[in-house]
């Protein structure tokens, strides 16, 4: 397709990452609450397994009652989205905060803390996670800057299925990797040239070596720690198609070599082992696997070209080397076998990941402790004397 490029930032096998500072010791103090806010976002962001990282804005209130052995605290935090996926390892005290023209994200949390003799175990939040700025508020600011749209749109939706049907005819890659989540979708409209769609997507690897004849969409994923996982962002022109992808790639956890003859293991995921739209696993809205968020935490992403609107993507983040190379028509490959439901339809996202927002286009901070955890075994955080 004439003008269409591709880019792929290669991360180093090795990332540099900068290690975040230890962890304060959380006081029944007057003054412990920064301590306190600190780990609340240690924990937030461990359990933020969908959607962007947050980073700490302000501390509202900071309330403390003294029990035998102790203290339980509360906190009123408002915390900015980060432009970092869960997947990417960065600390998210180095994650650039989202710009308002990006479509800035907040969310206030009540959250609250047992400390008992050293031991700070985090009981419970909840979170209110809007955008900055509502749609209405941005056509009065910015007229032309792309709008966010729900994460189930369709046109959405299609751009992000062509464009994940470009990145797969990325020859450098070992295996066909597929969507694990759609992180937001945008849409603006270029005088003359129609509608376009920017979205920003993570993708993983998965078990189907590149070049195989099977739908990459009925691949299974490699088992989280041992899978490549990468963050795309995506331009798309209901007139053209796709204009351009830009990805960086992260590196398994798990990087232990397979002995000779061994084979990579296959792990039953939640939602019943199977990959998504195969056995009857059906994934959350936006999310084509892990039904229930199962690829632990570690994405910021490469940077392609501004989109036009006057409203670019957020800059690139963490290490790396760039390359390019060109796809194909993406059309579809009629001989290739396909299972489950097509992508985007209804039956394919149902519902929206395991807790609501009151924004569809959002990745909220879905509550702690999740349904069925009991109260009294969260995360802590002890220091010993």
């Amino acid at each position: 397709m004439k003008g269409f490029h591709i880019v792929v930032l290669l991360s180093s096998a090795v990332l540099l990452v900068s290690a975040a500072p230890a962890l304060e010791l959380v006081t029944c103090s007057e003054d412990g609450g920064p301590a306190a806010a600190r780990l609340a976002m240690h924990r937030i962001n461990e359990n933020h397994d969908h959607g962007y990282k947050f980073r700490l804005k302000t501390i509202q209130s900071h309330k403390m009652d003294k029990v035998d052995g102790g203290c339980n605290l509360e906190l009123q935090l408002n915390l900015l989205e980060t432009v970092c996926y869960n997947i990417d390892p960065k600390p998210f005290e180095d994650c650039l905060i989202r710009g308002e023209a990006e479509r800035a994200v907040m969310a206030n949390c009540t959250v609250q803390f047992s400390v008992r003799n050293n031991d700070a175990n985090l009981t419970k939040y909840e979170c209110d996670t809007r955008q900055v700025k509502t749609n209405q508020d941005m056509v009065m600011l910015c007229p032309d800057c792309p709008m966010l749209v729900p994460l189930n749109n369709i046109g959405g939706l299609k751009s992000v299925k062509e464009a994940v049907s470009k990145f797969n005819q990325n020859t450098t890659n070992q295996h066909y990797y597929i969507l694990k989540e759609v992180g937001r979708i945008r849409v603006g409209h270029v005088l003359g040239s129609g509608m376009y769609y920017y979205t920003e997507f993570a993708l993983v690897e998965t078990h189907c070596p590149m070049g195989s004849r099977i739908n990459p969409e009925a691949c299974q994923p490699l088992c989280p720690d041992r899978a490549h996982h990468a963050f795309c962002q995506s331009s798309y022109s209901n007139a053209t198609g796709v204009k351009s992808v830009a990805c960086e790639f992260y590196p398994p956890s798990n990087t232990t070599a397979l002995g000779p003859g061994e084979k990579e293991p296959l792990c039953r995921y939640h939602g019943g082992g199977h990959p998504p739209g195969v056995g009857g696993a059906t994934p959350p809205l936006g999310c084509l696997w892990p039904p229930h968020g199962g690829y632990g935490h570690p994405p910021h992403v490469g940077h392609g070209p501004p989109p036009p609107g006057g409203d670019g993507h957020p800059p690139r983040v963490g290490g790396g080397h760039g390359g390019h190379h060109h796809g194909g028509d993406g059309k579809d490959d009629k001989e290739k076998q396909h299972h489950g439901p097509p992508f985007g339809s209804k039956q394919h996202f149902h519902h929206f990941h395991r807790c609501r927002g009151s924004d569809p286009a959002l990745h909220p901070i879905c509550p702690w402790p999740r349904s069925g955890h009991r109260h009294g075994h969260g995360p802590s955080h002890r220091h010993d004397d």
